[in-house]
């Protein structure tokens, strides 16, 4: 294995305490939807669909805070923006635990619509330190630093709350929200390279950048993890139905195991693949997957190929965005895929969800593999136009540099 990229990628100067950063902050924002839905069960005595409400609402928000706060980083920096959105989140924390529930969603909404916005500036601070032939491993690692978090974030939230309780789970988490919010305003990591203009520029035209390509990549990306989020509630869905249900944490251990092998592979292989390709491939492989739930052993090898492929096509997405968009809307753009992904990890779980309702846990595989895949066909026109059109410039650019021994 060639550990060079990630040498080389590692001693930029600020990405490794960037990346650092990343894990601890990151921690706490993933066990705040689990953290959520304990408080709404137990200690408000609701069911579980008024805190998939609870957890509709904050997504949303999510949704649609993500690229506006994205464009006022573009345009005021990222202090100012951190130091707002810390405030939000320190404001919702603190009160979250004495809201009722008609207050609560509201409150979640306006805490989405002002989410601390880390995933999408470390992708954005990422693209600033690392010139785009080291920005694969970077990515690379950042995608494992993702799934580093999701595998400890929830795990603490639900031995916090089953333990102790929700309500103090709460103020748990939120205290490590406002921390990450706090060390990310100390760290404040450069949104634009040393070679970009800085500063507020001439507001670039959302048609020049938000091209049709850059739409197929916000595409596969919402697919991608819609992939993702319907192979989460269908794991448990079959192994409830195989009697084995206890093997949950082993089985998902697994997977996200394996997208950190490959995740690491993708950062070391000298080649880039097509986040298109990526994704074709990851819905290919999980189609298949229910299949392997007769045993949980059976389940966690059919889940191999498609978990390897996890972390690269996140990586490979937010490689392609951090590429088509211009310095000055990078912070949108980056906004734009963050929301992507939270709009299809938000329809993943439901529709894997609804499909099992109706028919037998397997088909929650295979329904979101094929609609994955279905996305990714979909927007094939749009990369083979933009090969032709590359090839084409080459060959003219081949053509003017042999004009002058022709003539």
């Amino acid at each position: 294995m060639n550990l060079t990229p990630y040498r080389q990628a590692l001693a930029l100067p600020g990405l490794r305490s960037l990346l650092l950063v990343s894990v601890l902050a990151r921690i706490p924002l993933t066990a705040t939807g689990v953290t959520l839905t304990f408080f709404v069960v137990l200690d408000l005595g609701r069911g579980y669909g008024a805190a998939g409400l609870v957890g509709a609402a904050m997504t949303v928000g999510a949704a649609l805070g993500s690229p506006l706060l994205g464009r006022l980083v573009d345009r005021r920096g990222l202090r100012p923006v951190v130091a707002v959105t810390t405030v939000a989140e320190a404001v919702f924390w603190a009160s979250a635990p004495t809201l009722s529930l008609p207050v609560l969603l509201p409150a979640a909404f306006l805490a989405g619509l002002l989410a601390l916005p880390i995933f999408s500036v470390i992708r954005q601070s990422i693209a600033a330190l690392a010139p785009e032939d080291r920005r694969r491993p970077a990515y690379a690692l950042d995608s494992m630093s993702v799934e580093l978090s999701f595998m400890v974030g929830p795990a603490l939230a639900v031995a916090l709350a089953t333990t102790v309780s929700a309500r103090t789970t709460l103020w748990a988490v939120g205290t490590g929200v406002v921390a990450s919010g706090i060390a990310f305003w100390l760290l404040n990591p450069p949104t634009r390279s040393a070679d970009e203009p800085a500063g507020p520029q001439p507001r670039t035209p959302r048609r020049e950048w938000l091209t049709p390509r850059m739409l197929a990549v916000l595409a596969v990306s919402g697919a991608a993890t819609l992939v993702l989020g319907g192979t989460d509630v269908a794991v448990v869905a079959v192994l409830r139905a195989s009697g084995e249900v206890g093997w949950t944490g082993a089985v998902l251990t697994m997977w996200a195991v394996a997208s950190l092998v490959g995740g690491f592979a993708y950062g070391a292989v000298r080649r880039s693949f097509s986040p298109l390709a990526l994704t074709a491939a990851l819905s290919l492989c999980t189609i298949p997957v229910g299949l392997g739930g007769g045993h949980w052993w059976l389940l966690c090898l059919a889940l191999i190929p498609a978990g390897a492929l996890c972390a690269p096509t996140i990586a490979a997405t937010s490689d392609a965005v951090s590429r088509l968009a211009p310095a000055g809307v990078r912070g949108e753009a980056m906004g734009l895929h963050g929301s992507a992904v939270t709009v299809g990890i938000a329809f993943g779980a439901p529709l894997a969800g609804a499909v099992i309702d109706a028919s037998l846990p397997l088909w929650g595989f295979a329904v979101t593999g094929a609609i994955g895949l279905a996305v990714t066909l979909a927007v094939l026109p749009v990369e083979l136009r933009h090969r032709r059109e590359t090839a084409a410039a080459s060959d003219v650019s081949d053509a003017a540099d042999l004009a002058p021994a022709t003539t």
